[in-house]
């Protein structure tokens, strides 16, 4: 068997890792972007990987029946698609936020395009999820997702036995971690909504022949969008930092 072909087995292996967490990471598994451009993403990282993994993979393929490689792949698939959506529920967690003050501060009927998912959302949850993708790549912790894959191999590697215990307390420990900064930097909105629609209840109630609904809506939409404006960057700042420290720690 010659060096290319002993090469062949071992870095489709990785492929498998690799293209499963890029196929439900966050950005690169955007409805806008084509699926051959992901496919050319998760061979050019890849490539790029293999060459350092390579020989710890081909002692435990030699002799390998199809049965086994088989189990391997679908393995290998498994770990990578759970480390990918590990990374996309601090995004879930942020849309399912985001909606939330959409609906808090009266655009929740206001629905946008499909930019990230397949079915619309209210404009100011697309943005909100826009712009913390967009700051994934302007600060480089997409390359943080691409380090901790290769790091994936040192905790994970590929032919230990399945803990599906271990996966688990990592899915509920991202999952509360997720919830919880989307929570506490959405908190101000949540809260801001809350005060304003009791005291307008509380106005309604004492002036019944006053429409107060239809005043305090465009009173509420203008007073919740100049004061996401005041914040967004302190909103921005604390998830995207949440989210690397997340990558970087692992």
């Amino acid at each position: 068997m010659t060096p290319l072909e002993s090469a062949i087995a071992p870095t489709f292996i990785i492929f498998c890792r690799i293209g499963g967490c890029l196929m439900v990471a966050p950005g690169f598994s955007s409805e806008r972007v084509p699926v051959r451009i992901r496919l050319y993403i998760a061979i050019g990282v890849t490539l790029a990987l293999a060459p350092a993994l390579i020989d710890t993979l081909q002692p435990g393929l030699r002799g390998a029946d199809p049965l086994k490689l088989g189990a391997i792949i679908m393995g290998e698939l498994t770990i990578g698609v759970f480390i990918g959506l590990l990374a996309r529920l601090y995004f879930l967690a942020l849309e399912t936020l985001a909606t939330a003050v959409a609906m808090t501060i009266g655009l929740g009927n206001i629905f946008g395009s499909a930019l990230i998912e397949a079915e619309p959302a209210p404009a100011l949850s697309t943005f909100v999820v826009i712009c913390a993708i967009m700051l994934v790549f302007v600060t480089d912790q997409h390359l943080e997702m691409i380090r901790g894959l290769y790091l994936s191999y040192q905790t994970t590697p590929v032919f230990s036995p399945a803990a599906p215990e271990s996966y688990l307390n990592e899915l509920t420990r991202v999952l509360t971690q997720s919830y919880l900064l989307a929570l506490r930097i959405s908190s101000p909105f949540l809260l801001f909504g809350l005060i304003v629609n009791l005291a307008f209840g509380f106005l309604a109630r004492l002036t019944p022949q006053v429409p107060v609904y239809f005043i305090s809506g465009p009173f509420v939409i203008v007073l919740g969008i100049y004061g996401f404006s005041i914040v967004a960057q302190d909103f921005f700042t604390a998830f995207s930092g949440q989210f690397g420290s997340w990558l970087i720690r692992g």
